[in-house]
């Protein structure tokens, strides 16, 4: 009996020639039968991928080993087999990541879209990746919000739907002098005063309002109800160690005071040239630096890191790092002191020099500067008006512009828009694309009524047939919510300000006044009793969905001097400001 391995060779080669004359048919019977050995080999490592992916059944194998006729489908379906359960996942998810990103480049960020979690939903409904998991989804969404606040721009408006009808107040209790400065990290807020105190305090969240628990309206308006702030920590530095250098507080007025938006560190400036690290949790004081050569004026973090930004009279920027508790480096350009800086996510900073008049951008990584020139209004609210009704403009007392000497605050609205504030009363905004305010706010907070003559002039018997003039008031605080349409400014005229961006970023409207109760100044009731010296605002709930928390330092001095000095308090404010609802927002939108 004969079997392969008794067969002669030369009759071994025949027999393999004779197989290249039969049919194709054969040939596809022959492979047909390589494929499903080789299936049948790959069966467990099917059954793998189905404990993993969940996904897959025998009767699944048996159809696609049916279905495995062509060439052309045998090799994308053994490329599949080849890919486990995981990878699968991975590369549909890298895929569909890809797809959002193109999207964004080619359309951008739409306010309504991401205010209403479009991107949410369609994670959620998307068929493309359907073993996506929730926490998946959530960290995809919080990568396109990261990405948009990365490229700097504004996508959400919410000045509209304030409610400044029903705006809710408090004071602080405490016994200082002047509060030249706030911060917060909500939420917690941190003060500091002429008298070298530092407060930390907690703020209370807001209590609803008794008209939502009556069936009726009431006859007379209800205040409505606010509770406290409840002071924590409590700090004093000593005046008479001013000569001792191992001192580990202030020795001079604090000046200013930042916090870290990861609630590790809080740092305060005073014109004892110091600039003290504190430990948010006790105020504990960590490191004191002392490089600055005159007052440290002005501090502000990078958000979401412990990179901080310090200005000073001594004309410089310096820049630290608080997580190795290290100088970094000194920035140099402007001609007269630094009064205030701002900083958001990206690495890089605006500062203002008072009298030179200019406001700087800082590019950290690329080691560049832009300076923004003031001194010259751009397109103003009032040229527009001439444009329609120049009578009517010419006619009113704000129709004069004044000569800008010093510009004293900033602000960012995002990484290419910035507003600032100047002693002629004037608001102005800037972008990056031009050296030029592209819209100014003149007199933005009024006029103060003329002074007297014995107090306008030096002789000791003035002239009393030469008039004074108003002069108007100047801009002392400034504030924004980050990548959105809402400003907000104080001065001396008793009351906090809100104004927005309009959605081409190229005007500033006037949303209204906070507070109608109080003191009447110009003819019209006011909360705030004294000057603003600081503002800062945070939202409420999840992307401000209960609304605004506004708290304003307010004394009866400037923070830098005496030279105005106005009746008041010497506290801070804080004020609640709720949402409209849907509803009223819709009719404002319609009706305007």
């Amino acid at each position: 009996m004969s079997s392969f391995f008794t067969v002669p060779t030369s009759r071994r080669k025949r027999k393999y020639g004779d197989l290249d004359a039969i049919v194709p048919s054969v040939k596809r019977r022959t492979s047909s039968k390589i494929t499903a050995r080789t299936q049948k080999s790959r069966v467990p490592r099917a059954r793998r991928d189905e404990s993993i992916s969940g996904s897959g059944s025998d009767d699944e194998l048996r159809r696609k080993q049916a279905s495995d006729d062509d060439d052309g489908e045998h090799s994308s379906q053994s490329e599949d087999e080849d890919e486990t359960g995981a990878e699968r996942r991975l590369r549909l998810a890298e895929r569909y990541l890809d797809n959002i990103r193109e999207e964004v480049d080619q359309v951008g960020f739409d306010a309504e879209e991401v205010d209403k979690d479009l991107i949410a939903e369609r994670l959620q409904e998307d068929v493309v990746c359907p073993n996506c998991t929730h926490r998946f989804q959530q960290q995809v969404k919080v990568l396109i919000l990261r990405q948009a606040e990365t490229k700097g721009r504004l996508y959400r408006n919410i000045a509209s739907t304030l409610n400044l009808s029903e705006v809710s107040m408090t004071y602080f209790r405490a016994l200082s002098h002047t509060i030249t400065s706030i911060a917060i990290c909500a939420p917690h807020v941190y003060t500091v005063s002429k008298d070298r105190i530092l407060i930390k305090w907690q703020l209370a969240e807001p209590s609803p309002s008794p008209l939502s628990k009556m069936r009726r309206a009431p006859k007379k308006p209800l205040p409505l109800p606010a509770r406290r702030p409840a002071k924590l920590l409590y700090t004093r530095g000593n005046k008479a160690r001013s000569q001792a250098s191992s001192s580990m507080h202030h020795t001079a007025a604090i000046l200013t005071v930042g916090a870290s938006s990861t609630g590790k560190f809080v740092a305060t400036g005073g014109a004892d040239k110091r600039l003290i690290i504190w430990a948010a949790a006790d105020l504990t004081a960590l490191r004191v630096f002392s490089q600055h050569r005159d007052a440290v004026t002005s501090l502000s973090f990078r958000r979401g890191t412990n990179q901080l930004f310090s200005g000073s009279k001594d004309r410089t920027l310096k820049i630290w790092s608080l997580d190795e508790m290290a100088y970094v480096e000194t920035l140099f350009g402007h001609q007269d002191e630094v009064v205030d800086v701002a900083a958001l996510t990206q690495e890089r900073s605006v500062s203002v020099g008072a009298r030179d008049r200019t406001a700087r951008l800082w590019k950290v990584a690329d080691e560049t500067q832009l300076v923004f020139r003031g001194g010259a209004g751009g397109k103003s609210g009032n040229d527009k008006q001439n444009t329609r009704f120049s009578d009517q403009t010419m006619a009113t007392p704000n129709a004069r512009t004044y000569a800008e000497g010093s510009i004293d605050r900033v602000a960012l609205i995002d990484d290419e828009t910035f507003i600032t504030g100047s002693d002629n009363g004037s608001l102005c905004l800037w972008t990056l694309h031009r050296k030029k305010p592209i819209f100014t706010v003149p007199v933005a907070h009024g006029m103060d009524p003329p002074v007297t003559p014995e107090q306008a002039s030096a002789d000791e018997f003035p002239d009393h047939e030469i008039p004074a003039q108003p002069q108007p008031r100047w801009i002392t605080a400034l504030a924004t919510v980050p990548y959105s349409d809402l400003v907000l400014s104080g001065s001396w005229d008793g009351s906090v300000r809100v104004w927005k961006v309009s959605s081409d970023k190229k005007q500033i409207e006037a949303v209204g006044v906070v507070g109608n109760d109080g003191p009447t100044v110009d003819g019209q009731e006011a909360k705030v009793r004294g000057l603003v010296n600081d503002l800062g605002v945070f939202e409420r709930g999840e992307r401000g969905k209960q609304g605004i928390c506004v708290v304003a330092a307010v004394g009866t001095e400037h923070r830098f001097g005496r030279w105005k000095v106005v009746k008041g308090k010497n506290n801070a404010v804080v004020f609640e400001i709720p949402n409209m609802d849907r509803r009223e927002v819709e009719g404002s939108a319609t009706s305007a």
